[in-house]
């Protein structure tokens, strides 16, 4: 009776996993589309096309929603359940969560594009380490061999040895590689702040979504304001009013895809969380090559071979201890 009721509960874990995986993976390929579209586009034509330059403005508009979407999903899930994280805490988080955005963007005025993907693919690694050091944390040794094949893995299906070797930069470590270190120990520190919630507060997905995107929303609220960002912004959109409706295209796929996020936090931890965003960055460019009939090299095909056996042990050796309380 003992056995069965754990088989089902395994069971019920593993389709939970699948559908936030499903969910991570569907919301943002298609933010990924909006994003490059809103970005990347032209506007007008002739002498008045103009391009999109107000990435802190989206960010913030993109907060909002997220805010709204969580404050919605509290109202009809949550019920009368009380949060007791710390207002702080919040605060923290949502500081290194938006200097980890902030250092990665900066980057690419510094480091090509692969690079910065490279750089962010090993996002799992400061996770893990940070929080081993700060929080003491003990992952079964599967747990460390999954991280590494699957971070080996992406990271030679993105390397371009080419590319590396017509660099303009004479130095191996410049100023857009020191950028890439600080997002990425902004992201371990986040997933440090996320997994103290959870063990001391136990806080739920929404209320860990809505209070870190009110705290982001009201620090880039300042910053638009402070730089006049915002009201260059509204003068483009009364320009070019088309525009709105992929926003909010863009901000319900956010928003959408951060609540499965924030679900991967709360109920397998922020370690496995960035395994699933880093898998999906792997599968949306490996579909892309599929799609769109790019050439994989053999180097390319042993990397993806790494990432699909790392997520096959992670699935089965990875997340033993993961009920255990502190």
């Amino acid at each position: 009776m003992a056995a069965a009721k754990q088989a089902s509960l395994l069971h019920s874990e593993r389709l939970r996993f699948v559908g936030c995986f499903l969910g991570v993976f569907v919301c943002y390929f298609y933010y990924g589309i909006l994003q490059e579209t809103i970005t990347r586009g032209d506007y007008g034509q002739g002498e008045k096309k103009e391009k999109f330059r107000y990435a802190q403005t989206l960010v913030f508009i993109q907060c909002i929603i997220n805010s709204v979407f969580a404050r919605i999903l509290i109202h009809f899930f949550e019920g009368s359940r009380q949060d007791h994280t710390k207002s702080w805490l919040y605060g923290l988080c949502s500081l290194s969560y938006l200097g980890a955005m902030v250092s990665s963007n900066s980057a690419l005025l510094y480091v090509n594009y692969p690079t910065q993907v490279l750089g962010k693919s090993c996002k799992p690694i400061p996770v893990m380490i940070l929080g081993v050091t700060i929080l003491r944390k003990k992952y079964p040794l599967a747990k460390y061999l999954c991280v590494l094949l699957i971070v080996s893995g992406v990271a030679l299906f993105l390397y371009k040895p080419k590319q590396s070797l017509t660099t303009t930069d004479d130095h191996l470590f410049g100023f857009g590689e020191l950028l890439l270190l600080l997002s990425l120990t902004m992201d371990g520190l986040t997933g440090v702040a996320q997994d103290h919630m959870r063990a001391r507060f136990q806080t739920s997905a929404y209320h860990m979504m809505l209070n870190i995107n009110m705290w982001s929303t009201l620090v880039l609220g300042l910053a638009v304001l402070w730089t006049g960002e915002v009201w260059e912004f509204v003068n483009f959109a009364q320009r070019h009013s088309s525009i709105l409706y992929n926003i909010l295209l863009f901000g319900l796929t956010s928003a959408l895809g951060q609540t499965f996020i924030f679900l991967t936090v709360v109920y397998f931890g922020p370690l496995t969380c960035s395994i699933v965003t880093t898998t999906r960055k792997f599968f949306t460019i490996l579909g892309s090559v599929i799609l769109f009939g790019n050439v994989i090299n053999s180097m390319q095909w042993f990397g993806t071979i790494l990432v699909f056996l790392g997520l096959g042990l992670d699935a089965k050796f990875g997340k033993t201890p993961k009920k255990t309380t502190h």
